[in-house]
């Protein structure tokens, strides 16, 4: 039996000079929490919350090269991510499968591929059973590359993109190369011989690729009326917001706010408030105490004034009681 802990392997790689003191190794870590899981990248500022009912598995494989983080990331339930990068890189992510794939509210189309800059927030919603692979890769390394390879790639173009569409062919053996890099058995050992295969293919792709068009500036006011929403709500924690006074602090009628968050989140208003706050609750019984919260504090707290229809809520999107959450911490 797996506990609810997170569960870590490795294997070990031929020795090099490590990024920012790690050892070149492939690891491997699963968690049985949304959030838990969120905070199991290394160097990343992540916060998930989990949209589909159900027992939430995750599992992330990773590997540090010399100037580069490589990682596999499979969630099995719907989550809604809010993710940073540190500073002076590029994150690629390739999804396996790109249905429903949303970068900060916009779908991501088949043979694309996300892109942002590090110390730059970005938000994601993806599926159910959900497979992405991801590359993070130092700014001035990328680009000495390119120079060398005689890439063209306008860098200011790709540092305002979020998604770029590429060609079949690259993007497949792109992912072919990562999956095979990120095998405990694979061919390849030497860390350097592994991030120049790995660099190779991504130069082929960005040479390749076409940054999709900004997006309308009308899509542009509903991703800042969802975003300045999701600011009430996130900076409000003794207070529970509703409907009706997200949109009197954001001057939008409720029509306005309800066409903002499906365009952009896919859900209405409601269904978004709600889930935040069974997060939330979550977050809260599962924190480490020496006097854990009672159920009944934390549902209060959250605006549910009816104790036996917040368990009943949380066990349906979490597949478990609160009182199971708190006692797993």
């Amino acid at each position: 039996m797996v506990s609810a802990s997170s569960c870590v392997t490795t294997s070990p790689l031929a020795a090099d000079a490590p990024i920012a003191g790690k050892t070149h190794q492939i690891r491997t870590i699963q968690a049985f929490d949304a959030d838990e899981h969120a905070h199991n990248l290394t160097d990343w500022e992540q916060s998930y919350d989990q949209i589909t009912p159900g027992h939430f598995h995750g599992r992330l494989t990773e590997l540090q090269l010399p100037q580069m983080q490589v990682f596999r990331e499979d969630t099995s339930q719907a989550v809604h991510q809010s993710c940073c990068v540190w500073p002076d890189t590029f994150w690629f992510g390739l999804p396996v499968q790109t249905g429903q794939t949303r970068i900060n509210g916009r779908l991501v189309g088949p043979h694309s591929i996300m892109v942002r800059p590090g110390h730059c927030e970005f938000e994601l919603q993806t599926p159910s059973d959900y497979v992405i692979y991801g590359i993070v890769m130092r700014q001035d390394n990328l680009q000495h590359a390119a120079e060398r390879g005689g890439c063209l790639i306008d860098w200011a173009k790709l540092a305002q993109a979020e998604v770029m569409q590429v060609a079949p062919h690259p993007h497949q053996r792109l992912l072919q190369r990562l999956a095979g890099l990120l095998q405990h058995d694979g061919p390849y050992t030497d860390p350097a011989w592994r991030q120049q295969l790995l660099l190779n293919a991504l130069l082929a792709l960005l040479d390749t690729s076409k940054v999709d068009p900004a997006v309308s500036n009308s899509f542009q006011r509903r991703q800042r009326i969802v975003a300045k929403a999701r600011d009430l709500v996130l900076s409000q924690h003794d207070q529970t917001l509703t409907v009706p006074e997200l949109c009197e602090r954001l001057f939008v009628s409720r029509r306005t706010l309800q066409y903002c968050f499906e365009d952009v989140l896919g859900m209405s208003p409601m269904q978004y408030l709600r889930l935040v706050r069974l997060n939330t609750a979550r977050r809260r019984l599962r924190q480490s105490s020496a006097q854990p919260v009672s159920v009944q504090d934390v549902a209060t707290d959250l605006g549910f004034w009816h104790v036996s229809q917040f368990s009943c809520d949380y066990r349906k999107l979490f597949g478990q009681t609160p009182s199971q959450s708190r006692q797993m911490h």
